[in-house]
């Protein structure tokens, strides 16, 4: 089965600018496939179910249509409709860049259609850069919202920490009733020392199907937190890639979710540590109802300059009824015994 519809063609994507480099990525995923649960990273997952040619991407900026209470100091608040940053407003804090750039970051991975589409109509990229130094004491707050029935969007968010400084961005993600795909992609770069905390509240509505992913790269003694609260969405996968790429460097993974009627939760996550003295520390917790299901599958890989590494991985599930199922699946890849 081929991968897109009409709707996601060169010219389509020409609409958003930089015309010849999104043609270029709206034709390498016409000739791509939609992955199968055949491949391992897909195993388990109801992706033969998603069917591309339901959806059309969003092209234009919707308007502000989603109410935001300010009900916590913040030093940003973002609001992002169907992709587009449609809002944004900053306290004056000396050392914080919030700001809208266009496209792509030019670092976005195209390893399969998903990321290629994301490549052909990501419209923006939220850029949050805190200099060396800076202790941003107040989190940034972004409010992401799919509200275009039927529609494919694509957000961006990139957040890059200085060394020493340190920052917490937290997103609320909401949605119409949907149908629709959305298609979020997070960068977060940590230099030496510095401190990000990245936290995600994830309640989509449930015709809605997310295909979400987060990276980061955690310097020498660097710290780098993800944690996400996952209630909504039909089926819902978030990928977290994390790289411990100076020694000493340390990552945090941490889940809750919970799931009803036919809802499936699928987390991916893939832990490298590439330098000695790291450390990561992973616990997943859930509760799965009626007949939905949960599909938890990570690998932490230890590489050859790994020596000295720490890793904890847990994965914990309640079922709630006979016809709830959870996959648990830890896997280890090692090349260096001093761990």
């Amino acid at each position: 089965m081929n991968s897109v519809s009409h709707g996601f063609t060169p010219d389509v994507a020409a609409q958003l600018g930089d015309a010849d480099s999104r043609r270029a990525s709206a034709a390498a995923a016409a000739d791509l496939a939609l992955p199968t649960a055949d491949a391992e990273e897909w195993r388990y997952a109801p992706i033969g179910e998603v069917d591309l040619a339901g959806y059309q991407p969003v092209t234009e900026a919707p308007p502000l249509s989603v109410d935001v209470v300010a009900t916590a100091a913040a030093s940003a608040r973002v609001t992002i409709i169907d992709g587009f940053v449609v809002d944004l407003e900053t306290t004056d804090v000396d050392g914080l860049t919030v700001e809208v750039l266009d496209g792509p970051p030019a670092d976005t991975e195209v390893d399969d259609v998903f990321g290629a589409l994301h490549r052909a109509f990501c419209p923006a990229t939220l850029s949050i850069r805190v200099d060396p130094g800076v202790d941003v004491a107040d989190p940034i707050l972004i409010t992401s919202h799919h509200g275009a029935a039927g529609r494919a969007a694509f957000s961006s968010v990139s957040v890059e920490v200085g060394e020493n400084a340190s920052v917490t961005v937290i997103e609320h993600q909401s949605s119409s009733d949907g149908p629709g795909l959305s298609v979020p992609v997070v960068s977060v770069d940590v230099a030496a020392t510095g401190r990000a905390h990245y936290s995600t509240i994830q309640d989509l509505g449930r015709g809605i199907t997310q295909i979400a992913q987060q990276r980061s790269t955690v310097a020498q003694q660097a710290d780098a937190a993800f944690s996400v609260a996952a209630f909504g969405g039909g089926y819902a996968r978030l990928r977290t890639d994390t790289t411990l790429a100076g020694r000493g460097a340390n990552g945090d993974l941490l889940a809750v979710y919970y799931g009803d009627e036919s809802q499936v939760l699928d987390f991916r996550t893939f832990q490298s540590h590439a330098a000695p003295d790291t450390t990561s520390d992973l616990a997943f917790k859930g509760t799965v109802d009626d007949e939905s299901g949960s599909i938890y599958t990570g690998l932490i890989r230890i590489e050859e300059n790994g020596q000295g590494s720490n890793a904890h991985q847990a994965n914990r599930n309640i079922k709630l009824s006979d016809d709830a199922w959870a996959w648990s699946v830890p896997n280890l890849e090692i090349e260096n015994n001093e761990v």
